[in-house]
């Protein structure tokens, strides 16, 4: 359910696998002003972009936004990002000193909008035999012990699985009864296409003021603000041209004037997550399970995460060779790096509040993200790079993306990853891991070769999961039985 980034994604890896896949959507047309440029402006995350690649949808992505690409191949140019408005200079970003990460395009990051994103993913679902259907809002939700039943758009549509990818008013989520829990807001939000009198009176860029915060972007007339008043007018009324030029005047301290407001939409950091992300046959992911501020702009990222750590398990238990309790591992991976952003978009809001109290932390705050360390570390936080998940092994590189390495002529390991099936590396000299890995080899693709790239040293082999996670990783002479304990773990029994 949801035709939006999070379902098409999830459609996809689920089709690139083989399954039959219904995308059920309420909205009648995928066009829409809030997708669109300056409204439906997004950023995508290192990693992120690093789950388009892997894909083989890096190239097009890019095209659709209109970005060029940067040094690396397939790879945008690099931004900084922000903690709470305060931006980060790109210069003292030190990407040596995250772990694991190449000079490649794993380390980029690309601003996009959302009908770049949903035209990208939309054509690849239709190649893949995903079936799309539009103006289908679903109504009922019934599951018995082997499917589950939603009726939508007046008819009944029987599956063995339901993913609500439904956004933050999740009516799946309402209908299957997940719980839902969080904090309440402190602010509320605002965006803003407006015709202005004087904008010449708005500095560009962001802006915390004592009263709130204000963003002017270079596309004419696009204005966001946060006035903290405990998210009183969120959605309670539509904002008028009066209301939105009293609010703005007082965040921003100027007399500015609006003429006339095209289009409004708010928001508030109310910051909830689903209490489970799998009730029997039904499970949730994006922002049908976690809601936040867009501080710092993690939802999207968040959500395409869910996806991709959900499209693989839940397409081996569809075929049957997941092994036992593999699909429980989505909730228990996601559930974490969730609730982390949740704390991270928290404590933004409470650094904004305008008092005397956050406003010293922000002082504090600026002097640490003017370092290099400072930087590097909300970096790594914004882009995913620091993300580790906890898969157990006392390698530091498991639990971890992959770092996009490069085991032979003209060939990275994105490149083999783009079928959606696992990949184990062998890097040692005596390729000790030809013969296991054949045992699984309609579930992961083999590849050796020495690694051509300082991040290979001193590693013998990897076993990558098909959402580009390392799930182990051996030394220089790998040990065999290690390595098909951890292929059992991950892909099931091998193929008889």
């Amino acid at each position: 359910m949801g035709a939006g980034p999070v379902g098409l994604f999830l459609a996809c890896e689920l089709g690139l696998a083989g399954c039959a896949v219904v995308v059920l959507e309420r909205e009648p047309e995928p066009r829409s002003p809030w997708k669109a440029r300056p409204l439906g402006m997004r950023g995508l995350s290192a990693a992120s972009v690093a789950a388009f690649r892997r894909r083989g949808l890096s190239r097009p992505l890019l095209e659709a936004s209109g970005v060029e690409a940067g040094p690396a191949a397939d790879g945008p140019r690099r931004g900084g990002g922000h903690f709470a408005g305060m931006m980060l200079d790109p210069a003292l970003i030190d990407l040596a000193a995250l772990p694991y990460q190449p000079a490649g395009p794993a380390a980029e990051g690309v601003m996009t909008d959302l009908e770049a994103v949903e035209r990208v993913l939309s054509e690849r679902a239709a190649e893949l035999g995903v079936e799309v259907r539009r103006g289908v809002p679903v109504e009922a939700v019934a599951q018995d012990g082997d499917t589950v039943v939603a009726r939508a758009g007046g008819q009944e549509h029987r599956a063995r699985w339901l993913v609500g990818c439904d956004g933050g008013r999740s009516t799946v989520r309402r209908l299957a009864g997940f719980g839902f829990a969080g904090t309440e807001p402190l602010f509320t939000g605002y965006v803003m296409l407006a015709a202005i009198a004087d904008p010449g009176k708005l500095r560009p860029g962001f802006t915390l003021t004592p009263a709130g915060m204000y963003l002017r972007t270079p596309a004419p007339g696009y204005v966001g603000m946060l006035e903290f008043d405990g998210g009183a007018y969120d959605r309670s009324r539509r904002p008028d041209r009066d209301h939105l030029q009293a609010v703005l005047r007082r965040v921003s301290g100027t007399d500015v004037t609006l003429d006339d407001v095209h289009h409004v939409s708010t928001f508030t950091d109310r910051a909830m997550q689903a209490t489970t992300y799998r009730q029997g046959r039904v499970l949730l992911a994006g922002d049908a399970a976690h809601v936040h501020s867009p501080l710092g702009a993690q939802g999207l990222n968040l959500g395409i995460g869910d996806a991709v750590n959900l499209g693989w398990k839940l397409a081996a238990t569809v075929r049957g060779h997941a092994p036992d309790g593999l699909l429980d591992t989505y909730a228990d991976e996601r559930r974490p790096v969730a609730a982390q952003v949740l704390d991270w978009t928290r404590a933004q809001a409470a650094v904004m509040r305008p008092d005397p109290h956050a406003q010293a932390i922000q002082a504090v705050l600026r002097d640490l993200l003017a370092t290099r360390d400072g930087a590097t570390y909300v970096f790594g936080r914004l882009s995913g790079a620091s993300l580790r998940l906890d898969l157990g092994g006392g390698h530091p590189l498991t639990g971890r993306d992959v770092p996009d390495l490069a085991p032979g002529d003209g060939v990275r390991l994105a490149d083999l990853l783009r079928d959606g099936r696992g990949v184990v590396l062998d890097l040692s000299p005596g390729r000790r891991l030809r013969d296991p890995a054949a045992r699984w080899s309609d579930r992961l693709r083999y590849a050796a070769g020495p690694a051509r790239d300082g991040l290979g040293a001193g590693l013998g082999a990897l076993l990558v999961r098909p959402d580009g996670v390392v799930a182990w990783a051996g030394e220089r002479e790998p040990d065999r039985a290690a390595f098909e304990r951890a292929a059992g773990r991950w892909f099931g029994r091998p193929a008889a």
